[in-house]
């Protein structure tokens, strides 16, 4: 099936197995009762969907989310367009290791290079963020020249997916037994960004990873893909690698570590990949939800009492970040950051 650099191939043990398991189980939630104001019974029912995801799968669809399909098209179309300009003019926007907002092509996970591109934008307009050790980075998007709709339709969309990440938000929280507003404070001076994702076809699938198995670090990711497929959800009753089969129009919500920790442990970040595809590039548009890197990260305290103590030490997501960062541009000698370090 052809060679590839062996900085891609993955270990043995972390191979793709391409007899695909479709991960049917993975509940389909759909939002439309969010749209009704005097229907406390179907907003009750839609809660509990969200618990049961959040806590049996870390991973759910959601339908009706309005979102406009519009949107969703817009950007994918300028996504394509992107990925499809030269290699040079590509590098005239590529991200470092003082700007992560950007192009980039040689992205590793843990420890193994992903057989993908990207291009990283924030949220919001030049910002700093903390970086470890009171160090600031300017966070600063980056623009094609030759591609005006690029940033349009991207800047559109990331207010579509704010707008979709605060209903999502109180929902969980809801679940959780908070006040339906308990996290929103969360994003009131949010960190969340957007990132474009190219899967090249690949001529050794199995061998190699878009991305390699990994958790998010942040609180959730709603999820854009298109209907080539290659996410893959490590299921939690038998750790077997399941497909999430693209249901049209919907998006895939994962929770991520943040949750799992204020949760102390009731919702879990489960791990991630993506596989490949031999004669089709697939295309996906992730939008991570995250607090401001100055956040202090640790279970909250409404979930806290003595029969569940918290479980984790306090953390700074700066930090953190900063820390697992370290790993996108290199291959280290060592994992790195997870949560787990943290717990008590």
């Amino acid at each position: 099936m052809g060679e590839v650099d062996p900085a891609f191939v993955q270990a043995v043990e972390h191979q793709p197995k391409l007899n695909i398991i479709e991960a049917e189980g993975i509940p389909v939630i759909d939002l439309s009762p969010l749209n009704s104001t005097d229907n406390d019974a179907e907003l009750s029912s839609l809660v509990s969907e969200i618990g049961d995801a959040c806590k049996n799968w870390g991973f759910f669809q959601v339908i009706n989310h309005g979102v406009p399909l519009k949107q969703r098209e817009k950007i994918e179309s300028a996504s394509r367009k992107f990925f499809a300009l030269s290699k040079e003019e590509k590098k005239k926007v590529s991200r470092d290791d003082v700007n992560p907002m950007g192009y980039y092509d040689t992205e590793h996970t843990k420890n193994v290079r992903d057989w993908k591109e990207v291009f990283d934008l924030t949220f919001k307009k030049p910002t700093t963020s903390e970086s470890g050790e009171n160090e600031l980075n300017l966070l600063m998007n980056q623009w094609p020249q030759d591609l005006p709709e690029l940033r349009e339709a991207c800047e559109e969309y990331a207010e579509e997916m704010i707008k979709l990440a605060y209903k999502l938000l109180e929902l969980i929280a809801l679940s959780l037994g908070l006040p339906r507003t308990r996290l929103n404070g969360f994003l009131t001076d949010h960190g969340s960004f957007l990132r474009l994702n190219r899967y090249p076809p690949c001529p050794a699938p199995h061998l190699v990873l878009g991305v390699g198995r990994h958790k998010d670090p942040n609180s959730f990711t709603i999820l854009a893909q298109d209907d080539v497929g290659g996410l893959e959800v490590k299921r939690k009753i038998d750790g077997e690698w399941v497909l999430v089969k693209p249901t049209p129009s919907a998006y895939i919500i994962n929770i991520g570590d943040i949750i799992q920790v204020w949760s102390n442990d009731k919702y879990e970040s489960v791990e991630h990949r993506v596989m490949v595809n031999v004669d089709k590039e697939r295309i996906s548009i992730p939008f991570f939800v995250n607090p401001p890197t100055s956040t202090w990260i640790e279970p909250l305290d409404e979930l806290i009492d003595e029969p569940n103590p918290a479980r984790y030490k306090a953390y700074n997501y700066g930090e953190f970040l900063a820390a697992r960062a370290r790993s996108n541009y290199e291959k280290l000698d060592v994992e790195n950051i997870q949560i787990s370090h943290y717990r008590i």
